[in-house]
């Protein structure tokens, strides 16, 4: 499945949380510039992977082919409350027969988290876009990968050889930037 390209999207607090205690994302890592980001991304995306918790929360979010993991089921099905999502249990099928029951076989395909959904595809990613809050602390958060706060989530996108490439501000009176991390070739 080479026609597939794989892009993970987040934003995180400077203390790399995409969530609160609660496992929800705060008010306070909301910016109409990142929206604005992510939405043009989903918007052009062929597929949306995603945990059960996480979900773009956008008008246009019933619309969207999506894949949510779970695994609440053996391997793949239908989601009787929506009828363009697919569930999916990694432990019970490959990624590729998800996507293929999806009707997806090429494409661009948005991974939006939770953290295990993004360890899941770090040495599959082409592009993984951080978005940066480095004003908002959420300590006692949701990490947005495993092995944060132990390491940053650059650290953690480096070893998986991405490297990155030039910031965008997305929200200069907030300091908020997304920077591209790719593949190396």
């Amino acid at each position: 499945m080479t026609a597939l390209r794989i892009e993970g999207y987040v934003i995180v607090s400077a203390d790399g949380m995409l969530a609160n205690a609660d496992h929800v994302m705060p008010a306070e890592l909301k910016f109409d510039g990142d929206k604005k980001f992510f939405t043009a991304a989903l918007d052009r995306a062929d597929l949306i992977v995603h945990g059960r918790r996480s979900h773009e929360d956008q008008p246009n979010s019933r619309r969207r082919k999506r894949i949510v993991v779970t695994r609440r089921i053996g391997a793949i099905a239908p989601d009787p409350s929506s009828p363009k999502a697919t569930l999916w249990n990694p432990a019970g099928a490959a990624f590729e027969a998800a996507c293929d029951f999806a009707g997806i076989r090429s494409g661009t395909v948005a991974i939006i988290g939770g953290p295990d959904v993004f360890a899941m595809f770090m040495d599959r990613y082409d592009t993984f876009w951080l978005s940066q809050a480095p004003r908002v602390r959420l300590p006692g958060g949701e990490p947005c990968f495993p092995g944060v706060p132990e390491h940053s989530p650059q650290d953690i996108l480096a070893a998986h050889d991405l490297k990155a490439g030039e910031a965008q501000i997305l929200d200069p009176a907030n300091g908020v930037t997304v920077t591209p991390w790719r593949r190396a070739e």
